[in-house]
């Protein structure tokens, strides 16, 4: 017997993410199609701004390369699931930087925010792809995470798997 519940609202599954992304210290991170550069990374969030997420990182890893990259998330409790890409930049505003900083950060360099070595990335995010975990129901959106919404990411990409 199929009976369907109403599809997930991608609108609300965006919110329920960044909550998410925001309660977990990590995500792994990797260079696009480049499994061996994976590693947890501590992703840092501003909550007016849902098209970005900043790292603070050494020169000398392989995000110092910038360009793309892809990162895979999962939420505490199992109760969300999401693989998004982006691209990675030189961030320059130290406004930014300044926000970020914290003790936390501080302790891996050692010469704190003038360490040589550091490097301050702004990923700016593309599209995701949010599983939803619930009992016997695994709500999928696939979206766009940036400010630009593209046509296609209206149309009802939600589809729901009964287990």
């Amino acid at each position: 017997m199929h009976h369907s519940k109403p599809a997930a609202d991608p609108e609300q599954l965006k919110k329920d993410f960044w909550k998410a992304l925001a309660d977990s210290p990590f995500l792994f991170l990797q260079r696009t199609g480049e499994s061996d550069t994976a590693v947890p990374m501590s992703p840092q969030l501003d909550k007016d701004a849902n098209s970005a997420i900043w790292f603070f990182t050494h020169k000398k890893s392989a995000f110092a390369q910038l360009g793309p990259v892809t990162a895979t998330f999962q939420g505490k409790g199992h109760d969300m699931f999401a693989r998004f890409d982006g691209t990675l930049a030189v961030e320059t505003s130290q406004e930014r930087f300044d926000q970020f900083w914290n003790n936390f950060v501080e302790a891996w360099y050692d010469e704190g925010k003038n360490d040589p070595d550091l490097l301050f990335l702004r990923m700016d995010l593309g599209n995701a792809e949010i599983w939803n975990g619930d009992i016997g129901l695994i709500n999928t959106a696939k979206m766009a995470l940036g400010m630009y919404v593209e046509p296609a990411a209206e149309k009802q990409h939600v589809k729901e798997t009964a287990l």
